[in-house]
Formats: structure tokens, sequence, C-alpha cells
């Protein structure tokens, strides 16, 4: 049986219609306006979307996509999955998942594997703070808990790198346990089927939706697990953030955002926060073919990840080559290779990358200058010495954010390198 909904009240209040049986009757539209700024009545709403979800479970067994992670949902495999979902697209995943599997089929594995090889293996992800606390985490299940992930999800929660969403994720969808999946599809999902305004950034208003869908699960619902996968797939292929597919959605009939014509309004979405911009010169110094690489410090942004050396704004020509001259180099040319942005969560770089081929082989000590931070730079991470290195074995070996990926494909490109 379709969902029904109650007519639309007027202030002149008409006649009420009763709703279906087995269906929760929902709070007059004059008691509760869309775009309220009220916390609602978590109980009653847990209520309505409980009765909700036959028809969401009929959706997702007709339209759900096979998806490695869901096919075979260990609780490893859930797990990993989940972390490398956090701002990254689904099809973006799908060979990172595999190739990560491959290589690191347990959770022995990952807590055994090196560093500069873990960070190979996210290579393209991005936000590798991720990884490292997916190492930190794995290392701590070997030892305290026999290697077997925790189910409970507030002891999940208690692990580097797990939240609310995380923990939730692992404990419904790889152990079947009633706890609230929430991330940002379903906070969408949720905010247009309630025709809710507040603003879904806000982390009190998530955490009054986690509580919503805690309840609807609590009561007796079959399936939570699948329940967790259904609204999410609901929000990634009908509920979009633009242009809702909303002829194709089992709640149709249901959705007061929908019988509102709100949908192209919510969710509201009210960020705080600006970024900041910084410009930086990245020097690609090379040697017969080979470049100057060096790892980042432990701690920061892209922490213990390998980069080309930069300095701080945008150097000419003239201010390159005194820089290397006043450290013992020899510039013989320099060159332009690419400008471009990488924006992170928080913050733009403006990259100006030029070729610099010197004529000195250096083998630079950790101390070097050449390191970020301009005039005065930042101390070495231990174990941080400069590597000089071919592009190929660069790109193969030695793992490099995504904010130097156009200048390794510049260096793998330029013509004329003839390694030593």
């Amino acid at each position: 049986m379709g969902l029904q909904r109650r007519a639309v009240l007027t202030l002149k209040k008409t006649a009420t219609p009763t709703a279906p049986a087995g269906v929760p009757d929902l709070p007059d539209r004059a008691a509760v306006p869309a775009h309220t700024a009220e916390t609602p009545d978590s109980a009653e709403r847990g209520a309505l979307l409980a009765a909700a979800f036959p028809a969401l479970l009929a959706f997702y067994d007709r339209e759900r996509r096979h998806l490695p992670w869901r096919e075979e949902p260990t609780p490893y495999r859930v797990w990993v999955s989940e972390i490398m979902l956090q701002q990254t697209r689904v099809e973006a995943v799908k060979p990172y998942f595999e190739r990560f599997m491959r290589a690191l089929p347990d959770v022995y594995a990952l807590a055994a594997c090196p560093p500069d090889t873990l960070h190979k293996l996210w290579e393209g992800l991005g936000y590798y703070s991720r990884v490292r606390n997916l190492q930190r985490a794995a290392e701590l299940v070997v030892r305290d808990y026999g290697g077997e992930l925790p189910r409970d999800p507030k002891t999940l929660l208690t692990l580097p790198g797990i939240g609310s969403y995380t923990a939730g994720a692992i404990a419904a969808f790889a152990y079947g346990v009633p706890a609230p999946a929430v991330d940002g599809n379903v906070l969408r999902v949720l905010a247009r089927f309630f025709a809710d305004g507040r603003n879904i950034l806000d982390p009190r208003v998530k955490t009054d939706f986690e509580t919503t869908v805690a309840d609807a699960l609590s009561r007796g619902t079959p399936r939570p697990g699948d329940v967790g996968q259904a609204l999410i797939e609901l929000g990634a292929t009908v509920c979009t953030p633009a242009n809702p597919a909303c002829e194709k959605c089992p709640w149709h009939d249901a959705c007061r955002a929908r019988q509102d014509g709100c949908t192209s309004t919510l969710p509201c979405r009210e960020k705080k926060t600006t970024r900041r911009e910084e410009s930086r010169t990245v020097l690609l110094l090379s040697f017969g073919g080979r470049y100057l690489i060096r790892r980042r410090p432990d701690r920061g942004l892209l922490a213990s990840l390998y980069e080309f050396p930069s300095l701080d704004g945008f150097r000419t020509e003239e201010e390159i080559r005194a820089y290397l001259i006043a450290r013992g180099l020899t510039p013989l040319s320099v060159a332009p290779a690419a400008d471009y942005p990488h924006v992170f969560t928080h913050l733009v770089w403006h990259l100006h990358g030029v070729f610099v081929d010197v004529a000195e082989a250096f083998d630079l000590p950790e101390e070097t200058p050449l390191a970020l931070g301009g005039n005065t730079p930042p101390t070495p991470a231990p174990g941080g010495d400069c590597l000089l290195l071919t592009p190929a074995r660069i790109r193969d070996v030695y793992p490099l954010p995504s904010a130097f990926a156009p200048l390794t494909a510049a260096i793998l490109t330029r013509k004329g390198d003839k390694p030593c």
C-alpha cells in the first residue's frame, strides 16, 4: 500500500482526513511549518519514518546498485569502503577499493603495512589523514580486539577516524545492528521528507536526525542494515542535490517538500567558513633528468607525504635564481611548468610550477632550505631526506598528494630529460 499524506490544512480549520491504518498521522502544517527553527518531536517523526520503511526497502531491492563492498559486507570491507567514500564519489572509489583489498585483504595486513606503501595505495583519494587514522585504528583492533572490529557503535567511536556515521554504518551494514547511519545523502532525504528547513550543516540538526532514525529503527524494523543502505541509495540516485527525480521516489506521495513545492530549496546548507588562500612557487629542481622531492613533516596538512620543494608566494625568475645561488646551486634554466589552483576543505593553494635545471649533482640533507616555508623552512620530519629520482620512479613508488599531480604529469611529459 502506498503511503498517504493528510490534506494540506488551511488556517480556516477544514475537515481533517484521517491517515490510513498503520500510517502515523502527521501534525498540522500550521503547527509544524516547513523551515521551522524549532526542534521537532523525534518520536513522532520516528513513527512516521518507520511506517515509510517498507516502501523504501522495496525500492532498494528493485533498484540498488551492485557495489563491491555491498556484495561482501564484512566489517573490514565496510569500514574501508566507508572511509574511502568520505568526500569521494562512489565511481571514483571502486578501483581504489579493489586495489586496496588485493594489497591489504584484512585488518592484520593493514596494521602491518609500511606507511609509504599505504600512502601509495591511497594516492589520488586525498584527505590522507583518513588513511593514517585507518591504520592507527587497525593497530588497535589487532591489539585490543583480536583483529575483529567491534559491533557496538559506542565502542567503534573510540577508534581513530570513526565518527557517528561510520560507526553506525559498520554496525548496521556489517552486523545488522539497528544503528543510525546518517550521512549527507540521508540528511538531504530526511530534510525533504519532513520539509525541515533547519541548517543540515549544524551538528545539532544532524544529531536530531540521528535520533529520529534511531527511534524509527527501534520500532522492530526488519533488515536495519538494508534500511540504512536504502536511505543512502535514495539520496544518491533519486533524491539528488539538484533536479531530484521525484517521480521515481518510493516516497513520492509522502514527501512533504514535494507537496509544498520546495524540493529545490531544501536542504538548507549554511556554511560559516571561508577558505583561506595561499600562493606558492613550486620548484621542479632537476639534474640530468632526475627531480628533487622531499617528505613533508609528520603533522599538519598532507603529513608524511612527499612533495616538490616550494616557496611562499609567486616568485620571479630573478628571485628563484638568487635563492638557489645563495644556497650553492647554479641554475642553468628556469622555465614555466604549470599554473593552477588546488582546493582543500578550508584552504586554496594557487600553485606556480617552474622547471629549474641546475649544474650540480646535489645530494641535499634533510635540513636543506629547499623546503616549504620560504626563507625560514620548518623543522624537517624525521627520516625526511630529500631524494633525487626519475619521474617514473616518483610516479610509481613515492606517494605525492593530488595537489602536485599536474606537476608530476609535467615532468613525465617534459622533452629532453635523459637520466644520467
